[in-house]
């Protein structure tokens, strides 16, 4: 009997306790390879933000590269090289007595280079001359004008092209690196245009000076033509030799 009470007891207490526990205070399964699984698609996900934002990165810079590329070169030469090259021009226009000029020049050796002959004057002999010698003096002058004029320029390309390569070596981009080198053989150019007129000037003036020399060599056999046979139209008072 005893004994009997004891069990009863023990279940009234049992059954007493049950009664006062929650629910909530139940045990919780913990499942690793869940966990796992949640973990590594957390990661995936985050590489993949990580993905796209490195893509945004990457096209942003892209359309900075390519600004650049596309900016225009602050610095222009053009408007020193074109007046470099129009004072150049000018002092070759402004030529004296024979010029640059293929009809004037066929003129000239039709004219006073042309050979002496027996039906021409004394005097007109004596003034071709004279203007054969005023053109080359003029030429001279010309060529010595021209030379000035582009040791004038010599500055002014010297300013050039250091402004030219600091442009080029601070290039932001494409474009302003090919206009920085555009532009560098633009002066190149407009050097190459003064050295051709230095050598037109000096060239005109040793022509005109040789032309000098052999139309003189040939007047003067015909005045010494003329002093042998005085019969033939020569007048002593107008004897003059050029050479």
């Amino acid at each position: 009997m005893k004994r009997r009470g004891l069990l009863a007891a023990a279940g009234v207490v049992a059954l007493t306790l049950d009664l006062t526990v929650p629910a909530r205070a139940q045990w919780i399964v913990f499942d690793p390879n869940n966990y796992v699984q949640s973990v590594l698609a957390a990661a995936r996900e985050l590489q993949q933000i990580n993905n796209q934002i490195t893509s945004l990165q990457n096209e942003a810079q892209m359309l900075i590269n390519q600004a650049k590329n596309l900016a225009n070169l602050p610095y222009s030469s053009l408007q020193q090289l074109q007046s470099s090259i129009q004072r150049t021009q000018q002092l070759l226009a402004q030529a004296q007595r024979i010029a640059y000029d293929v009809d004037q020049i066929d003129r000239a050796f039709s004219t006073s280079y042309a050979p002496a002959t027996s039906s021409q004057s004394n005097q007109l002999l004596i003034s071709n001359a004279q203007s054969r010698w005023q053109n080359s003096y003029a030429a001279t002058q010309d060529a010595l004008r021209v030379q000035a004029g582009i040791v004038g320029n010599l500055d002014t390309n010297r300013i050039q092209m250091s402004a030219l390569v600091t442009s080029s070596q601070s290039a932001s981009g494409a474009l302003q690196a090919t206009q920085a080198g555009n532009q560098l053989l633009a002066l190149n150019a407009q050097q190459l245009a003064d050295l051709t007129a230095v050598v037109a000037a000096q060239g005109r003036t040793q022509s005109l000076e040789a032309a000098q020399r052999a139309a003189a060599q040939d007047q003067g056999r015909e005045q010494l033509r003329r002093f042998l046979n005085p019969g033939q139209g020569y007048q002593s008072s107008n004897v003059q030799m050029f050479h």
